[in-house]
Formats: C-alpha cells, sequence, structure tokens
C-alpha cells in the first residue's frame, strides 16, 4: 500500500489513494530562482531507513485454508483469539488507540460494514462508553467491550507511510512551476451497479466528450497542459519528482517561501490504473534491488530529467488536491489518521474504525492501532499500511516498514459471539 521499495499497487476499477512510496530522499537541486543561500532543510535531505528493531511474533492461530474465491473477511473464515488482556499491549498503546477510535466513532456508527463482520447497532455499545471513558483506562476498556478474532490464515504483511512535506507555492513564480489541482469539474464518477447487478460495487470515472464517455486524461496528457488555463491550480510545486511522490501519498504537506505550511490532502484522482515505476526499474534492470528506494528512484530520475520525465509518465494515474484547513492528513473514515495509531486496510476485510492487534518481526508497529484509513495497494486478509506521521522520526520508520507476522482484529464482544464457537 515491501510496497514501498517497489512503488507498486493493486488497481481496482477506480483506484484508490494509489500506494505509498518509499520515505527516504536525496539532498535536492536547489529550485531554479532560489536564492545562493538556498540550504536544504533536514525534510529534504536524503536520510535513511530507521535500522529494524527485531521482534519475535505471536504465530498465526490453527485455521482452516481461506476458499480461493474469498471477497471478504466472513469468505475467507473467522476464528476466536485470545482475550485483550492475554494480547500484551502497552498503557501507552492502549490510550493511542482509544483517543483514535473515539475519533472514528461517528463514522464509524453511519458506515456500513463490507467485510460482513459486524451489523448495525453492534458497534453502539462501546461507542457510547468511549464518549466518557478515562484515557488513562484505556486498557480496561478495550479489554471490557471486546473480543477478538483472526480473519482466515491470520498471516500478516505491513508495510507503512507518512506525511511528506515539500516546497511549493501558493502561486506561480521562479522555481515553482509544478501545478497542483483540484478535482476538475469534467472528472465524472458512474456507479456501474446502476447499470447492472453483476457490476454492483464497481465504479469508473471519465469525462463526457460530446455523446462519448470517455478515460479521463491520463498522467502525460495532463503534464502536457490538457488541464492548463482552467484555474485548477491550487498551488506550484518546486520540483515534479517530489510531488510525483506527494502524489503517491496521497496527502502532504506544502513548505512555502514565506515559511508557512499549506496542508493539502486527496480531492479524486483521474481514474486510471496506478503503475508502480520503481518495480518498472527493476524489471528492465535500471535499478537493482537496493536502489529500489524512494532515494533511489529519485536519484535516477534526476539524473536525466528527460528520461524521468518519461519514466513518471508511464504511471498513468493523477491525483487531484484540496487545501485542508482543519486537523489532517484525512483518513478514509473522513477524521484525521494518528501517527503511531492509525492503519490503512482492506474495508472487505477489516471494518473501517476497528481495532487490529499487530505481532511481527519488527518492534516497531507491534501493538494496538485503529483502521482509519485505505489504499490502493492494500489488498486482502492481514494486509496493512501503518501511518507514522510527519517529520523525519516518521519518514525514516515508514520509509523502511516491511514487517510480517500474525493479525487480530478487535470486534464488539456481540459480533465475535455470532461469529464464533470457542
Amino acid at each position: 500500500m515491501l510496497l514501498f521499495p517497489l512503488l507498486s499497487g493493486c488497481a481496482s476499477v477506480i483506484p484508490e489513494a494509489a500506494s505509498r512510496p518509499a520515505t527516504s530522499r536525496p539532498a535536492p537541486t536547489p529550485p531554479p530562482g532560489a536564492p545562493p543561500s538556498y540550504t536544504p532543510r533536514p525534510s529534504e535531505t536524503g536520510g535513511v531507513a530507521a535500522k529494524p528493531i527485531p521482534a519475535t511474533p505471536n504465530p498465526p492461530l490453527p485455521a482452516p485454508a481461506p476458499p480461493a474465491t474469498a471477497t471478504t473477511a466472513v469468505d475467507a473464515g473467522v476464528i476466536a483469539g485470545p482475550e485483550f488482556n492475554e494480547l500484551g499491549v502497552s498503557a501507552e498503546r492502549a490510550t493511542a488507540a482509544l483517543k483514535a477510535f473515539r475519533l472514528s466513532c461517528p463514522s464509524l456508527l453511519r458506515r456500513a460494514d463490507t467485510s460482513g463482520l459486524t451489523q448495525n447497532g453492534e458497534w453502539d455499545e462501546s461507542c457510547a462508553a468511549a464518549k466518557g471513558w478515562a484515557d488513562r483506562d484505556a486498557t480496561n476498556f478495550f479489554s471490557r467491550y471486546f473480543g477478538t478474532v483472526q480473519v482466515g490464515a491470520g498471516t500478516a504483511f505491513v508495510t507503512g507511510y507518512y506525511e511528506p512535506e515539500i516546497a511549493a507555492s501558493r502561486d506561480k513564480r521562479p522555481g515553482y512551476d509544478v501545478p497542483i489541482y483540484r478535482r476538475p469539474a469534467d472528472l465524472v464518477d458512474v456507479d456501474l451497479g446502476l447499470f447492472s447487478k453483476d457490476l454492483q460495487g464497481k465504479k469508473i470515472r471519465g469525462r463526457v466528450d460530446g455523446s462519448q464517455f470517455l478515460p479521463y486524461y491520463d498522467r502525460a496528457t495532463i503534464e502536457r497542459g490538457a488541464l492548463a488555463g482552467r484555474g485548477l491550480e491550487i498551488a506550484w510545486a518546486a520540483d515534479a519528482a517530489e510531488f510525483f511522490f506527494l502524489q503517491v501519498q496521497g496527502s502532504g504537506r506544502l513548505r512555502l517561501p514565506d515559511g508557512g505550511i499549506m496542508r493539502i490532502g486527496y480531492d479524486s484522482q483521474n481514474g486510471r490504473d496506478y503503475v508502480g515505476i520503481g518495480k518498472l526499474l527493476l524489471d528492465r534492470g535500471a535499478l537493482q534491488p537496493g536502489q529500489a528506494s524512494m532515494q533511489g528512484i529519485l536519484d535516477y530520475l534526476r539524473a536525466d530529467p528527460v528520461r524521468g520525465a518519461a519514466v513518471m509518465n508511464e504511471n498513468p494515474s493523477w491525483v487531484f488536491f484540496r487545501e485542508l484547513t482543519g486537523p489532517g492528513p484525512l483518513g478514509a473514515l473522513g477524521v484525521p489518521v494518528t501517527g503511531r495509531a492509525s492503519v490503512a486496510v482492506d474495508p472487505k476485510y477489516v471494518p473501517l474504525g476497528a481495532p487490529v492487534f499487530l505481532s511481527l518481526d519488527r518492534a516497531e508497529p507491534n501493538g494496538l492501532w485503529i483502521a482509519q484509513d485505505t489504499g490502493g495497494a492494500i489488498k486482502g486478509a492481514n494486509r496493512f499500511d501503518s501511518f507514522w506521521g510527519a517529520g523525519e522520526a516518521a519518514r525514516a520508520i515508514a520509509g523502511g516498514m516491511a514487517a510480517r507476522g500474525s493479525a487480530l482484529l478487535l470486534l464488539p464482544r456481540a459480533s465475535v459471539a455470532r461469529l464464533t464457537v470457542r
């Protein structure tokens, strides 16, 4: 949604926010027109991925092999797990998870659960209790209101993402000439389920040209100016490659020339399938396996800007943004995601808003998370993308995150009782 080294993603009919890249970056070339005293800020310099802290994961619970035809958590099979008190979740992680869960509850109570794991009303009790529950007593909250289940084989794979920061300006000026567009009015979403029961749940995006409905402009066409002159620019980035990676992340911060910060978030996507350029470069031998990080890819793109632009255009996906004036970045539930507490999931296998317990071969992501986001490459049971916030530490951890182990979902006790037999 490791995802990062290959920058690869899984496409849906409408690709969701694209998968996210490695987070270590090389020192940038000063933007054209920058003053001679220009010095890269620490967030611009390459850095390296944080050295993993090894851990011994809990093995998945013995379970029947999920059927190959499974498309939801219920299809994959669900078995009861241990009590929450047996998981060894730290008080600190439980407190952070309770705060995130409380924030998710209004959206959680309104949202239909496509995983098949929970039903209307089963979250009411825990959400009502969360409103007034003391954060310092979070462990007892989760122990009282939740049981645990394993979905399918329970074998987890976890990557990481963060909120990047790049140089940009609200207006076009020397050194800032890469347009950042808002969603165009002629980008149309079509629910195919309205036309055929066989297509329920599938959507496409495109544009109307006369009497024809056509695919929306791809990256190369947009780069050639298909959207220019329409007043869609919300800002201008200083570096095309940095902006490319911010599009892959789906949200980020723009560091303005006066030192201010403008936060932008995902506002739609052109409907084109996401293509991971890291995998393309590996397959062609242009990069070696050890070079397929964000830093290595940026080095390649910048070594020959013409070649770099051509490679980026092989990913036809383009992400549109809007300015965020409140807390952010926003996840799929429409609430701000929290560093070290929010995780992206496939909602067909994890109810959005549900707590998730991870036990992995890397210590940093071990513990309790809340499912508050989705991602184009986050598909299937027990596939997660952990959010680490913004800044150097977040980038260093997210950039090298590739952890394996086991996962358990925390569900309301009424749901667990209905789904499982101990």
